[in-house]
């Protein structure tokens, strides 16, 4: 039986999280509201829970456009889904050769990594190199490759995570039975570690999902703009989509305070479908592969 005080302090931890988890969902509730308002409303009063009109023009805009602007959601599924496999095969395979002791070469690529978290390259040093060297300018490769293909924080995480909560017998009896590295990874790591290798691919997704800076950077192309990247245009100067409107629109036909919200609803609605399939699997991948043991 818990005791009053216990039942007290229940009590009060759940009102104060309802109020945490309530104060984090009002913005994208707002959001939502705003890009449903009428666009004379939103100038004049500003964004508002209940305004008074609604209207679907910003919606019925995305529908216009639908060129342009769903030709950017491809970019970025194609970019996230590419980027996010790839970044998961590359850890995965980074991360147990770090945990397994002694492989040749564990301490230079562990210190290699290491550094990385704590030194750049810097700016143009590493524009220099991915568009002089690479070439990777106005490409795909431009919003795969840059700063999000490989993450130092992930690899420790996965590499932590094989380390000390899978067990040892495992892959001594794999061993024994005759099994090399690549088949133990294959057939024994990775089935047992889909926590934190969920926990990861949902960071790396979110962030390859979320990136507008290497399209700024290594894009003048706009066909290959993200929805990051167009919705950043259209915050940086409405007049990008009427110079790239494919039906005709001027400045004037477009609603601009409202579209900027719709565009954000757009955007974000995919992670937010996602984000609960994937909870479950947040807390114990990042509980058991950032402690040692």
């Amino acid at each position: 039986m818990r005791s009053k005080d216990e039942k007290t302090w229940r009590l009060v931890s759940h009102i104060v999280l309802i109020i945490l988890s309530f104060m984090a969902v009002m913005p994208f509730i707002l959001l939502v509201i705003a890009s449903f308002t009428d666009e004379t409303v939103a100038i004049l009063n500003g964004y508002s829970y209940f305004p008074e009109k609604w209207s679907l023009d910003a919606y019925r805009y995305i529908a216009n456009e639908a060129v342009t602007i769903f030709r950017a959601y491809g970019v970025t599924i194609v970019v996230t889904v590419i980027g996010t496999g790839v970044s998961l095969l590359i850890t995965s395979m980074l991360a147990y050769m770090l945990s397994r002791e002694g492989l040749p070469g564990r301490k230079v690529f562990n210190f290699l990594v290491v550094f990385t978290m704590l030194f750049s390259g810097g700016l143009v040093p590493t524009y220099l190199v991915y568009t002089s060297v690479f070439h990777i300018k106005d490409t795909l490769f431009a919003l795969i490759i840059p700063n999000l293909l490989m993450n130092a924080f992930n690899i420790i995480l996965v590499k932590n995570y094989f380390a000390y909560s899978l067990p040892s017998e495992l892959f001594e009896s794999a061993r024994i039975d005759g099994a090399g590295e690549f088949k133990v990874l294959r057939s024994i790591v990775l089935p047992l570690s889909k926590p934190i290798l969920a926990t990861v691919g949902m960071m790396t997704a979110i962030a390859y999902w979320n990136d507008w800076q290497n399209g700024l950077y290594y894009l003048n192309d706009t066909k290959l703009y993200s929805i990051q990247n167009i919705l950043n245009a259209i915050n940086t100067s409405v007049q990008f989509l009427a110079s790239n409107s494919v039906t005709g629109v001027t400045m004037d036909d477009i609603p601009s305070t409202t579209v900027r919200m719709a565009i954000a609803v757009v955007g974000i609605l995919p992670i937010i479908i996602a984000y609960p399939f994937f909870q479950k699997y947040f807390v114990k991948g990042i509980t058991m592969g950032s402690v040692k043991g």
